[in-house]
């Protein structure tokens, strides 16, 4: 008799699995659309922080000061690690994306691919130079731009909760580093606080 009852609630969690799938219903949004699920950092906060902190960035005085120096020339960036120190995983490498595209996008800068992809260009550059393609189209050695700086940060976060309240508070700190004198030549920091409440 017990295996039957064990048999029939087995069933019914299933059933019930079964039935609350069947009832999932998807709809596609736009991508710019600010959807907050969890509380947790996410796309909204990556493109918005990004955006704001380069703007920042790039109408700081210190590109005046490298182009008069430099005789107008344009500085070149290349943006380094972005270390998540927060409570929860977080992906650096989208926020980092979302970095460059903003840099590309303002156009006041030259960018330069860093870490393992400068490092699979230089191995494409190393095929090309082994006699697999014509001499003519083969990528010379030396040629690189070299950065003038390098775009470094953290994301940090604070939790408070209480009961079923939470607000949890983000901070980036982003710092731009003169690569030959290692001066910081910018910092910039931006804060994102949110509330969220389980009621029921």
């Amino acid at each position: 008799m017990k295996k039957i009852a064990f048999i029939v609630l087995v069933l019914g969690v299933i059933l019930s699995f079964m039935s609350c799938s069947a009832n999932r219903k998807v709809v596609r949004i736009d991508s710019n659309e600010v959807v907050d699920l969890s509380g947790r950092w996410n796309d909204t906060d990556s493109r918005l922080v990004s955006s704001n902190m380069i703007q920042d960035l790039l109408s700081g005085r210190w590109i005046l000061n490298y182009e008069s120096a430099h005789g107008g020339k344009l500085p070149v960036v290349v943006v380094g690690t972005v270390q998540n120190k927060s409570h929860e995983h977080i992906d650096a490498e989208t926020f980092i994306k979302d970095i460059e595209k903003a840099i590309l996008d303002h156009g006041s800068v030259r960018l330069v691919q860093a870490g393992a992809k400068r490092e699979e260009l230089r191995a494409e550059r190393e095929d090309q130079n082994k006699g697999y393609v014509s001499l003519e189209t083969a990528k010379k050695w030396g040629r690189e731009l070299g950065a003038d700086f390098m775009l470094q940060g953290t994301i940090n976060s604070i939790v408070d909760t209480y009961k079923k309240n939470k607000v949890v508070s983000y901070q980036i700190n982003l710092e731009l580093t003169d690569l030959e004198t290692s001066e910081i030549v910018w910092m910039g920091d931006k804060k994102i606080k949110k509330t969220v409440s389980d009621r029921f």
